[in-house]
């Protein structure tokens, strides 16, 4: 028999090998942000809407730790953490939120029905904030510290037992 004859029978044995290990595997489904640890990057996002302040990088750099809140008006798992976003602030967090690809009627409708937690909202229209800190969906949100470093970073919807891990993420940075 000639070796010609075993080379595509080896290569498809390493390939089902493979690929049975990788299914082995726990899946991860969150792409965390590779700038935990780094700077802000700069960004002057205009008000979301009317009655509002916008967002700066510069809002982060004042000393005041704070919560960086990546949402949309349109995200249904940001409906479920709008109360949890209340008890933080009641807390005595200060959650500044970043709306993403929003309609300014819809940013006041959803707060109206859910409550506003913001100290401030910048309207990111075309997710180049979200985007540049590497999040990788909403809602997500981050610990900033006053230096405006990200420290610490939350996937997906707040729930009931993740506000305490939150503010002890932000009483870290104090």
């Amino acid at each position: 028999m000639s070796w010609r004859l075993w080379v595509p029978l080896f290569a498809f044995a390493l390939f089902v090998g493979l690929a049975a290990y990788q299914l082995t595997q726990p899946k991860d489904e969150f792409v965390e942000s590779r700038m935990v640890g780094e700077e802000l990057p700069y960004f002057d996002l205009p008000p979301a809407m009317e009655g509002v302040e916008g967002v700066s990088n510069a809002t982060f750099a004042d000393g005041k730790p704070r919560l960086l809140n990546i949402w949309a008006s349109w995200c249904l798992p940001c409906i479920a953490e709008a109360p949890h976003l209340e008890s933080l602030k009641e807390q005595g967090a200060e959650i500044v939120g970043v709306a993403i690809r929003d309609r300014p009627e819809d940013i006041a409708r959803f707060l109206a029905r859910h409550g506003n937690p913001y100290s401030r909202i910048g309207r990111d229209d075309l997710s180049e904030v979200q985007l540049a800190i590497g999040s990788s969906g909403v809602p997500e949100t981050f610990v900033i510290d006053g230096k405006g470093v990200i420290r610490y970073q939350h996937i997906g919807d707040i729930r009931a037992d993740d506000v305490p891990v939150l503010l002890a993420e932000l009483e870290k940075v104090r």
